[in-house]
């Protein structure tokens, strides 16, 4: 992805169905400085257009959205070749939304009750490239996931080929914690426990840190009850 906060204001498209919704996004994304609204979408093929059209950074994306829905506009936009990052808008009430949207390529989520600050702060760690938001909003994230019977078995992935502390590691990234958490649980220093996630990162082909939570839950490391 291109640089963005150092040279220019991260470029924001806002795809949701619901207009107040936008409208609020907009209303405090105005008033800052780093960030700028790129352009509004209604649906998802509306915002897969708008990443083309203006190289948008982020999209702040919602999940159902009439015609295209936000998890098939989410996989067109990150197998795209722009660089965009999606953060996904939920409000929790469906887990195979959730599983799909994370299949699809998001890179994190915002919570629709979320202080609109806190909105803008995810919106900026994901454009800095990492895929971590507030560690609350992971670890709800996560406990929503894993936490609910789902309708069909999430399939089992293997992770051969990783050592047994990196398997720690892996756990502790599939439950939420951030690498001073991991650093601090298995007694070693936070530049140790980075060097591990990008080990792990490189070992399982994964794309960021959210598709790490997915292949500790397919591998069975994270708790589902």
């Amino acid at each position: 992805m291109s640089e963005t906060t150092a040279e220019r204001p991260v470029r924001v498209v806002l795809a949701d169905d619901q207009p107040l919704v936008r409208t609020a996004l907009r209303m405090v994304i105005t008033d800052t400085t780093d960030l700028v609204v790129a352009g509004e979408a209604a649906n998802g093929a509306e915002a897969v257009r708008l990443v083309e059209e203006t190289g948008a950074d982020v999209v702040v994306m919602d999940l159902r959205m009439p015609g295209t829905d936000g998890i098939e506009a989410t996989r067109l936009i990150t197998a795209g070749t722009t660089g965009a990052r999606v953060v996904v808008l939920t409000t929790f009430d469906d887990d195979d939304h959730v599983y799909g949207a994370l299949h699809a390529g998001a890179s994190g989520f915002l919570v629709k009750d979320m202080a609109l600050d806190d909105i803008l702060a995810a919106v900026r760690v994901v454009a800095s490239g990492d895929a971590l938001i507030a560690p609350s909003v992971t670890r709800r994230l996560i406990k929503e996931f894993t936490g609910r019977p789902r309708t069909t078995p999430a399939p089992r992935r293997g992770v051969e080929g990783i050592t047994e502390r990196e398997r720690e590691v892996l756990t502790l990234v599939g439950r939420g914690l951030s690498n001073t958490e991991v650093a601090a649980e298995l007694h070693i220093s936070v530049a140790t426990a980075k060097t591990y996630v990008t080990r792990l990162l490189a070992k399982l082909d994964a794309r960021d840190r959210v598709q790490l939570v997915i292949i500790a839950y397919e591998a069975g490391l994270v708790s589902t009850g």
